[in-house]
């Protein structure tokens, strides 16, 4: 797929609707600490859909490129270790302490860069790539890693798990094909993965007690 303005308006429409479902699927249920990985789609969307204006843009360092990075930098360091152990089971949870520091670590230090650098964006063909000349480059993009695919492979639950594989295989093939590009092309693959996150909700919220014990099912 050639990705552009339009492919990602549509992507992210897309991938919007179904983070609407989870959120929904996920508030109905009697698990509030679902909701934040259940938003995470909705999050996901939007994100693709800012990225069409950088490329309407031309690229460059308007406010698109600005907020695109905040998302895909700082906050997804921090949501998705925190998300993940809202969610996780209790025996997972001491372990999920250690992408949550580490998330919370490198939020901060991607925070920091982007307050003090400027972000750049530039069309790479059917691409995009991210400029702001991150310091510690190597062990900084460790540390998001071990945030957010590190959270969901440590997560304790088969469906989290398969999320992180899905998305530790495309962060892979993203490197491999698509260096300078990396961090765009991986975000749009991981967007199209939390469409897995969907069928999570719905098993989660299936099997969670209802309002008159464990049985419950409603009408």
């Amino acid at each position: 797929m050639c990705w552009s303005a339009t492919a990602d308006v549509v992507a992210g429409a897309g991938i919007a609707a179904v983070g609407v479902a989870c959120v929904t699927r996920a508030a109905r249920g009697a698990r509030p600490g679902d909701l934040p990985l259940a938003a995470l789609p909705l999050l996901l969307g939007a994100h693709q859909i800012i990225e069409s204006q950088v490329w309407r843009d031309g690229g460059g360092t308007g406010p698109a490129t600005t907020a695109w990075a905040v998302i895909a930098l700082p906050l997804l360091a921090l949501w998705l270790p925190v998300a993940v152990l809202c969610a996780a089971p209790p025996n997972a949870r001491r372990r999920l302490l250690i992408p949550l520091a580490v998330g919370i670590a490198t939020a901060a230090a991607l925070s920091y860069s982007l307050a003090t650098r400027t972000v750049t964006a530039e069309i790479h063909g059917h691409t995009v790539g991210y400029a702001f000349g991150l310091p510690q480059p190597g062990l900084i993009v460790a540390g998001y890693l071990l945030a957010t695919i590190g959270s969901l492979l440590l997560s304790g639950d088969r469906g989290l798990v398969l999320f992180g594989v899905l998305v530790a295989v495309g962060a892979a093939v993203c490197v491999v094909l698509w260096r300078r590009e990396y961090v765009s092309t991986w975000c749009m693959f991981a967007a199209v993965c939390s469409v897995v996150l969907y069928f999570w909700v719905r098993r989660r919220s299936r099997a969670a007690p209802g309002p008159s014990g464990p049985g419950f099912r409603g009408a």
